[in-house]
């Protein structure tokens, strides 16, 4: 699965309006890599936060930074890729990974791009990724869709409604979503 255009829905265009959010993005992009992408609780926080009203963004654990590049390991070091970040902007935690490798977490067959990996993550409103273009504008990968994050809902991914759904259960009840976004619908239990 590839990526391709899409216009950025308006929700998710306002609700990463904060300047912070655009540092971010500004960082992330100085980095230059390839099929980018800054994702899951950073876009998902953000688009449920304002949704609830809620006036102070939800902390995040880290900001989730994914890419692809099919070549050695070595090609981009992802330690030094989240030091570089870190330097930046140091008020944040980083977590940069190369999705040509994540396969391997979850036993799948190797993923050919990062939506392609996006769409093998545990949960559907996690699967959306954001980055800014050459002009600044925002850009979306959503290969899963929008409709689970802006309808406030949460369900398993594709390959996580079998055998896997109970990877699914624990990390909804381990992260705590439907306490901290009361309105949130979950499904899958």
């Amino acid at each position: 699965m590839e990526w391709t255009e899409k216009p950025v829905p308006h929700v998710i265009t306002k609700a990463l309006d904060r300047p912070w959010q655009r540092d971010v993005l500004r960082a992330v992009g100085g980095l230059s890599l390839p099929d980018c992408w800054v994702a899951a609780g950073f876009v998902r926080n953000a688009v449920w936060d304002l949704l609830h009203g809620y006036a102070r963004p939800t902390p995040l654990a880290d900001i989730d930074v994914l890419f692809y590049l099919d070549a050695p390991d070595a090609a981009y070091d992802e330690q030094a890729l989240e030091a570089r970040l870190a330097e930046a902007l140091p008020q944040h935690t980083w977590q940069v990974r190369n999705q040509a490798r994540m396969h391997h977490v979850n036993g799948f067959r190797p993923f050919t791009s990062s939506a392609d990996a996006m769409c093998h993550w545990v949960e559907t409103p996690t699967a959306v990724g954001v980055a800014l273009d050459r002009l600044g504008r925002l850009q979306i990968n959503a290969p899963l869709g929008v409709g689970d994050l802006l309808g406030l809902r949460l369900q398993p991914g594709p390959h996580f409604r079998r055998e896997r759904l109970p990877i699914y259960r624990q990390r909804v009840r381990t992260k705590g979503w439907a306490e901290k976004w009361p309105n949130l619908r979950v499904l899958g239990f």
